[in-house]
């Protein structure tokens, strides 16, 4: 872990998994989400829409100057349409029953407002689910797990024994590319596993 506690970048995101992400690459932040509207813009892409969000949360989180600021979002899409979060187990049970035994996208795009300016990756991953029986997509429900998640699964949690199959990245599928992500704090010289950047 990085030596020192003080923050290199400022994180425009409640999420936990970003900040997992994010540490263990050392990278310390300073959280501080930012309450933007999410709604989507009449025919607006999936990849246009993740950009345009990460681009606004790290845009309204750098104004109040100071660090570097990371902002990210993810969607899972089905043939285009992007899925949200379940509202109930019923929700959750036909979301899950529509991605069980075929593949889906994973989009996550991830901006970097700082001293080079607004700096912005898309990633696009692929996610391939075995079928899912109505007993264990109801099992899972009651772990409590899917009720936060984007498509109803976590991959880096329970739902990982759905998945037969990605292409792509991993971490971006849980919620922030770090291959994309630390190509982008380089260019707005944050430091790396606490070392400057040569």
């Amino acid at each position: 872990m990085s030596t020192s506690s003080r923050p290199c970048i400022r994180l425009a995101s409640a999420s936990p998994r970003r900040r997992e992400l994010l540490a263990g690459i050392e990278v310390s932040v300073e959280v501080r989400p930012m309450d933007i509207d999410e709604t989507p813009l009449e025919g607006e892409s999936p990849e246009a829409y993740v950009t345009r969000l990460a681009r606004e949360k790290a845009a309204a989180g750098h104004r109040s100057g100071g660090l570097p600021t990371l902002g990210a979002d993810t969607a899972v899409v089905r043939d285009g349409e992007i899925l949200g979060k379940p509202a109930d187990a019923e929700q959750a049970a036909a979301m899950l029953g529509s991605l069980a035994g075929r593949t889906h996208e994973v989009m996550t795009a991830v901006a970097v407002c700082g001293p080079a300016g607004m700096l912005t990756r898309c990633v696009c991953s692929r996610v391939t689910l075995r079928e899912i029986d109505a007993a264990e997509i109801e099992a899972y429900w009651r772990t409590g797990e899917p009720a936060d998640k984007a498509g109803g699964y976590a991959i880096q949690g329970r739902g990982a024994v759905f998945v037969t199959h990605l292409e792509g990245s991993h971490s971006a599928v849980v919620g922030l590319p770090l291959c994309e992500t630390a190509d982008l704090l380089s260019r707005q010289g944050v430091p790396l596993w606490n070392r400057p950047v040569s």
